[in-house]
Order: C-alpha cells, then sequence, then structure tokens
C-alpha cells in the first residue's frame, strides 16, 4: 500500500498543491484524474520522490520514503518504475540504454541480464530491432513504448504513469 498523507508543494511562493492525502491499496488500479494545471503531476512526483513535498509524508509498505536515508529510498526506488508524461528518454542514448537505465542505477545484474531483460521488454511492448536506434530516429509512438518498457524492466512491485495515453 502507498500512502500519502498531507502533501504540501509550492514552487516559487506558489501553492501547487495543499494538504493531499491518499491512499492506493495493492492490487488496484488507481486513477488521479483533474483539469490541465491542477497539480495531477507534481503529487505524482512528490509521491515517487522526485521532488520533495514542504509538508507530510508518503509510505510505501508503512516504510517512510519522505524521511528515508538513502539505502531505503533505494530499496523503495527499486520498487517503483515510472512512466513519464513526455517519455522523458535521454537523447544521448540509444533505445537499449534508455531501458537499460534503471538496471543500471538500481541493480547488481551482470550485463547479459540486462540486456535479456531489456530485449524482453522491448518485446512485450513490441519494438524489436530498434535497440541502436536513437530517441530522435523514432516515432512518437514508438518513444511512448520505449518508456512503458524502461518502466517495467525493473520487475517493479508499483508503476506509475503520467499521461500514460
Amino acid at each position: 500500500m502507498i500512502e500519502a498523507q498531507n502533501i504540501s508543494k509550492s514552487f516559487n511562493g506558489k501553492e501547487v498543491i495543499k494538504d493531499i492525502s491518499i491512499k492506493f491499496d495493492q492490487g488496484k488500479t488507481n486513477l488521479i484524474i483533474g483539469a490541465s494545471g491542477t497539480g495531477k503531476s507534481v503529487l505524482l512526483k512528490n509521491i515517487v520522490g522526485l521532488i520533495q513535498p514542504d509538508q507530510g509524508q508518503v509510505l510505501f509498505d508503512g516504510r517512510d520514503f519522505t524521511n528515508a536515508g538513502k539505502n531505503l529510498k533505494t530499496e523503495i526506488r527499486r520498487e517503483i518504475g515510472m512512466l513519464f508524461q513526455g517519455g522523458a528518454l535521454f537523447d544521448s542514448m540509444t533505445v537499449e540504454e534508455n531501458v537499460m537505465f534503471p538496471l543500471n542505477v538500481l541493480t547488481d545484474l551482470e550485463k547479459e541480464e540486462k540486456l535479456d531483460r531489456v530485449n524482453h521488454c522491448l518485446e512485450r511492448v513490441e519494438l524489436v530491432n530498434v535497440n541502436t536506434k536513437m530517441p530522435s530516429e523514432i516515432s512518437g509512438g514508438m518513444k511512448k513504448r520505449v518508456g512503458i518498457a524502461r518502466a517495467i524492466v525493473n520487475h517493479s512491485k508499483y508503476l506509475f504513469c503520467d499521461e500514460p495515453n
């Protein structure tokens, strides 16, 4: 279970989200719906630890992610897959390197096992023989699927999608 308790976040004095509490039960698909500019992405980035809330805390299975030390944060990050709104692919990396990125940062797997996982995930999103292509060489839809492959490559317990469609 993931729980966000009393999350607030401001940027340059402008309050974007205020006192948001939400609970996501395990095994369920949860949606956050709202108009453009209402703070959905900011809330999501607070939950996954990309930005630090001004107030409140985020708990993953009772573990305080917001105030965790480096080791616990890394442990929890291994459980998180993230599909970003704009894809967030690294322009200077190939498709293969983009998908492998979370494995390089969060695991000690051997290169061969990483490559097996990358290829399996690329097959799952119906992208074969694109490993050596750069993001600039593929379509927008293909970029989105590369982002999905990267989000699932680590066999994450939690998958967060910001504007998945």
